[in-house]
């Protein structure tokens, strides 16, 4: 069937509860997000991973250890799996940014994330996003599974660059919902195509 890759969001942590803007400050997960991570990795172990990757920060380690230990793997860690790093908007719940600054809540709101002070800028991410996922999709062996462990906003950018379509058609995927999974199959051509997305 080829090879394919599970790309699964952090499970929830109170800043996700609390609608307050994570970047790249390391949360770790509430006890929802604990439950989630216990839920989803029966589901991902199910499909035989060989490797489980994962962004280094605290949510999504806490989770891929999870579901590494339920595949009976160790994970690795991977910078490049990281979420956005939203600069002066990392801490500050929505209602506070908006309240602060309410042009630069609506550019946020609608993901125009280049020129946030201190940020990285969207085309930064998504490509050491999808350099990571090539080099998880060449450590795969003929028909092996890999999953890669991150996060909301990443995960669309460098998904959309992974599969080569225009940056902008980001902002038309869903924002995933925490612990849920993409899933990348190999075509018999060699090239990758989206199975599923936000399951």
């Amino acid at each position: 069937m080829g090879r394919r890759i599970v790309l699964l969001r952090h499970g929830r942590t109170a800043w996700n509860a609390e609608r307050r803007i994570q970047g790249q400050l390391d949360v770790e997960l509430d006890a929802v997000g604990v439950e989630q991570a216990q839920a989803v990795a029966p589901l991902v172990a199910a499909l035989d991973p060989v490797l489980v990757w994962s962004s280094d920060l605290a949510r999504a380690r806490l989770t891929a250890e999870t579901v590494a230990k339920e595949a009976g793997l160790e994970p690795s860690y991977d910078e490049r799996l990281r979420e956005f790093r939203l600069g002066d908007h990392q801490g500050l719940t929505h209602a506070e940014l908006d309240a602060r600054d309410p042009a630069a809540f609506a550019r946020f709101q609608r993901g125009e994330w280049d020129g946030i002070p201190g940020a990285e800028a969207p085309r930064e991410v998504a490509a050491r996003f999808a350099a990571a996922i090539t080099d998880l999709a060449a450590a795969l062996g003929p028909d092996e599974t890999g999953v890669a462990v991150s996060h909301g906003a990443a995960t669309r950018s460098g998904l959309v660059a992974f599969l080569g379509w225009p940056a902008e058609l980001a902002h038309d995927l869903r924002a995933l919902g925490n612990c849920a999974r993409v899933v990348l199959e190999e075509r018999s051509t060699g090239t990758w195509a989206m199975a599923a997305y936000n399951l």
